[in-house]
């Protein structure tokens, strides 16, 4: 094989990737200035864009309009995504429920679709068989069948290998090292993609959320446990064997308190719902608290015992989030979901413990920024995974046809 044409190949599958990548940033853009975004040249954007347009991925839209257009010739034509092209659907694995949304090509949300789950811990199969009809539902509110989508991203906690579509853990199944991909890909007529939750969090954020136009941020997810997606150069980092970003399970304690993973001393083990609801339940008392919104209202209303819990969760999490800003120094820190309407984490003391923690330089200390959203964020963001995947698979079709 001559080493010189594949990387003529190499190059031409990239400059494809950049293409679709820059018009679906910029929602509609011209051949000329995704030639100028992209650095690639204008005839290669013709020729790619035109492989696109014929693929049905993107389309014209209207003549840009004349205050745009140049001084010479007719205006400009603009491109965009195809939203019809394909339907993808994205669903979020919780504790108390499943989360299902259905999306365009272009990531405009069709629609969606809920159901509480009547346990928290599934087998392998029958988390496949409740995606099934997750799925069989939320198709259902437009009259169209499962068969119709291109393909699914599922998220859920845990130590997860997106690449392998394999679950070395996590606290929604039953077992541990569960090929779960191939699983669901039996089962559904179509392709499956699993992640870890916060990693397709981050990825909703990068592509609808806090973190549009910025390259190098980190998204801390707190509810029932503690999660991290890290972005960085504009890539969702998931570590070598996808158990990178484990904010969680980062050590705060030597030999500390027990963590539902198995370990001891993990940051969860002292931030999670599970876990301050632990301590609240040490206290004698005819009905345990599982409540945690009504844990913090006896901390706001002065209860000595709640307010004990929440001042030493946020100590600790002061802790952890001030380690990963010394590694990763960050632009951005997005403090993400439902949970943070339970303020304790950004109390003005957790936040001055975080900056005391952090290095000192002479330069700024990054934004912090609070996203409260519930489940349909998560299932958006497994809906863009999947879009992703079936982007690639689009392009690497086209470039084997071109060879």
């Amino acid at each position: 094989m001559d080493i010189r044409t594949t990387t003529s190949a190499d190059q031409r599958e990239a400059s494809r990737h950049q293409v679709l990548h820059a018009i679906r940033s910029a929602g509609s853009i011209a051949r000329i200035d995704i030639a100028r975004k992209t650095q690639v040249s204008p005839a290669t954007v013709s020729t790619i864009t035109s492989e696109l347009l014929g693929a049905g991925l993107i389309e014209e839209i209207e003549p840009l309009s004349k205050q745009t257009a140049t001084k010479r010739g007719r205006p400009r034509v603009a491109l965009r995504i195809r939203g019809a092209a394909h339907l993808i659907a994205g669903i979020k694995i919780a504790s108390k429920a499943a989360t299902a949304i259905l999306v365009d090509f272009d990531g405009n949300t069709v629609a969606d679709h809920e159901e509480p789950l009547s346990s928290a811990v599934m087998s392998a199969q029958e988390l496949s068989e409740r995606v099934g009809q997750m799925l069989t539902s939320v198709t259902r509110k437009i009259d169209r069948p499962m068969a119709d989508l291109s393909a699914v991203g599922v998220g859920l906690a845990g130590l997860i290998d997106a690449n392998k579509g394999f679950v070395h853990w996590s606290p929604s199944l039953s077992e541990r090292n569960v090929a779960l991909g191939q699983t669901l890909n039996k089962a559904l007529p179509f392709p499956a993609f699993i992640d870890n939750d916060a990693n397709l969090v981050a990825m909703a954020e990068q592509r609808y959320g806090e973190g549009r136009g910025r390259s190098n941020f980190i998204v801390i997810t707190i509810e029932q446990g503690v999660g991290m997606g890290i972005v960085l150069n504009g890539n969702v980092y998931r570590g070598e064997r996808g158990c990178g970003a484990e904010f969680g399970h980062t050590k705060v304690q030597l030999e500390g308190a027990l963590c539902r993973c198995g370990q001891r001393g993990c940051l969860e083990a002292y931030v999670g719902d599970y876990a301050l609801l632990r301590e609240a339940n040490i206290r004698p008392s005819d009905t345990p608290e599982r409540d945690l919104s009504a844990l913090f209202e006896q901390a706001q209303a002065g209860d000595a015992m709640a307010k004990t819990i929440f001042d030493r969760a946020g100590r600790m999490f002061a802790m952890g989030l001030a380690n990963m800003i010394n590694i990763f120094d960050p632009e951005l820190v997005i403090l993400a979901g439902e949970r943070m309407t339970h303020d304790f984490l950004v109390w003005p003391e957790v936040l001055e413990r975080l900056r005391a923690s952090t290095v000192q330089v002479d330069a700024a200390f990054p934004e912090i920024r609070i996203h409260r959203w519930g489940d349909l964020m998560w299932a958006k963001g497994a809906a863009a995974y999947a879009v992703e995947h079936v982007s690639n698979h689009t392009i690497q079709r086209l470039a084997a046809h071109a060879a």
